[in-house]
């Protein structure tokens, strides 16, 4: 049975182990074990038997901006919902302390769009965004996409927002 929760101190080496192997396909952006642990309250991990099956962080930005981030689920347990299950958690959360808005920058559009994110030009997402990219590898030649989605459901009909 999957089990989801909040990462430990020693789930650390699995999350780095996993996002580090799709980082070396190019398929994410490389975490050291410093930005991990200063980060472990961002992680929800999917385990079975004590195997790290997958994990990802909410990383709150601005006032109600929420960033889906280090996303990852092993390869031999794709296609099998734990992304999505991961990714709805977050939101969940998120949720629950407010956010309206959620973004992903990411080299799998794919996913996120069976996500009900939509693909936007970064340059419209807020400063704050970038604030962390100047330690990042690509920088500042970014090739990642943008994906958004709002808790905010605006009802043309009837003039109301949600």
């Amino acid at each position: 049975m999957i089990t989801y929760r909040r990462a430990t101190f020693d789930d650390v080496e699995n999350i780095h182990k996993l996002l580090n192997a799709y980082a070396k396909e190019g398929l994410m952006l490389p975490r050291s074990r410093n930005s991990i642990y200063e980060n472990l309250r961002d992680y929800v991990i999917a385990v079975e038997k004590g195997q790290l099956l997958g994990c990802g962080a909410l990383h709150f930005v601005w006032n109600r901006l929420a960033e889906i981030r280090s996303l990852a689920i092993a390869p031999d347990h794709k296609a099998k919902g734990i992304g999505r299950n991961i990714v709805k958690l977050l939101e969940e959360e998120g949720i629950e302390k407010g956010a309206k808005m959620f973004f992903t920058l990411t080299y799998q559009p794919g996913f996120f769009a069976k996500c009900d994110y939509i693909e936007t030009a970064k340059e419209t997402m807020p400063q704050k965004v970038w604030k962390e990219c100047v330690y990042c590898p690509q920088y500042p030649h970014c090739d990642e996409l943008a994906f958004v989605t709002t808790t905010v459901y605006f009802d043309p009909e009837h003039m109301i927002v949600y």
